[in-house]
């Protein structure tokens, strides 16, 4: 099932992406907390993979593992980074004929170590290239796209932005499903003005619940996402008492996600960090019907 389908009319889309651990200890927890994480009743889940293709082996495990365990739809990530067109023609197929019928297309972040994203060689520069090649030559997936409710950090403007967010939508991107952020009103902002661009695809906020002062910290200079006050402070407050800061991340994003879900929003994202506790203390406040 293509993840469009999951996204309506008197439908609400509920997905969790994880990552493929690096050890064989590392994959039996995983699969641990997403047994748990099931229980909440999501629709698909997705499964990143490292700079460059590093880890694909690893990411068609996991989602292999929970296709196989909890007859769940699935969906890959996949980057432009460190492949030539051929190599993603092949990943491509390679992920249908393990049963992948979904795709979260990125262009991807530059390599650890590096600031600017360089094309491959017999590559593709920029992700509206690789939604294009998925929808003429694998028409059968559905096909996620990511936006930036706060701005791209390397787009010379909030309309290029857009203008580079709409290419990806008018190559055939069925969902936009966003960079994690923590003001509401920078969501909102960001949807009206998708609409007024005349982008109609369900445009999914992406969360991440913050359960302590140093993963703040480290969300911040990562993805430069702006932190709200309060709960900045509220964390510092309880910055020796780490069940404390746990709850303070937990109401937050309860708040957070039930603001977002009055607003009608298709549906929630959560990066679940490849853990279960918090996504599901949320989920639990939340009630969603049907879950």
């Amino acid at each position: 099932m293509t993840i469009a389908k999951f996204y309506g009319v008197g439908q609400f889309g509920l997905s969790f992406e994880l990552f493929p651990p690096k050890t064989a200890v590392g994959m039996t927890r995983l699969a641990e907390q997403t047994s748990k994480l099931i229980e909440y009743g999501p629709d698909y889940i997705t499964c990143t993979y490292g700079a460059g293709g590093s880890t694909q082996d690893r990411t068609l495990k996991v989602i292999g593992q929970v296709r196989q365990q909890h007859a769940l739809p699935v969906a890959t990530h996949l980057t432009c980074v460190g492949s030539t067109v051929d190599e993603l023609r092949e990943y491509l197929a390679r992920a249908l004929r393990s049963g992948v019928h979904n795709v979260v297309a990125l262009r991807g972040d530059p390599p650890q170590g590096e600031k600017r994203f360089m094309p491959t060689v017999g590559g593709f520069s920029y992700a509206n290239q690789l939604v294009t090649l998925i929808r003429d030559e694998f028409p059968e997936m559905g096909i996620a796209v990511g936006g930036y409710p706060e701005t791209h950090q390397e787009a010379a403007s909030p309309e290029v932005d857009l203008e580079n967010l709409k290419r990806k939508v008018d190559a055939g991107a069925d969902v936009i499903i966003t960079q994690l952020f923590y003001n509401n009103a920078d969501y909102f902002r960001f949807r009206d003005r998708c609409v007024r661009l005349g982008i109609q695809v369900p445009i999914v906020p992406g969360l991440l619940p913050v359960t302590n002062l140093g993963q703040i910290r480290r969300i911040a200079s990562m993805c430069g996402a702006k932190l709200p006050i309060p709960l900045l402070a509220n964390l510092q407050d309880r910055e020796d008492d780490p069940r404390g800061q746990f709850e303070a991340g937990v109401e937050f994003a309860s708040l957070q996600a039930r603001e977002l879900i009055a607003e009608d929003v298709a549906g929630l994202h959560f990066y679940v960090l490849n853990k279960s506790a918090a996504t599901g203390r949320v989920l639990e406040k939340l009630q969603l019907p049907g879950r």
